[in-house]
């Protein structure tokens, strides 16, 4: 999920709200802000699922 914002100039700025990381400022199109957006790779996100991997794993060999 992105927060994004758009500059006097009309240009845009956008964040990510897991990482709070800044994708992207002074963009000019929307359309940019999309392809920058979905080449981030957040760090926040990656944990989350690695350590539901984690847990998933764990409670799978506890049933065993």
């Amino acid at each position: 999920m992105y927060y994004r914002t758009q500059n006097e100039n009309g240009s845009y700025n956008t964040r990510c709200l897991d990482c709070l990381l800044t994708i992207a400022f002074s963009v000019e199109s929307e359309k940019e802000l999309d392809h920058l957006e979905a080449r981030h790779l957040c760090p926040e996100k990656a944990l989350a699922q690695l350590l539901a991997q984690h847990r998933a794993a764990e409670a799978h060999a506890a049933r065993n």
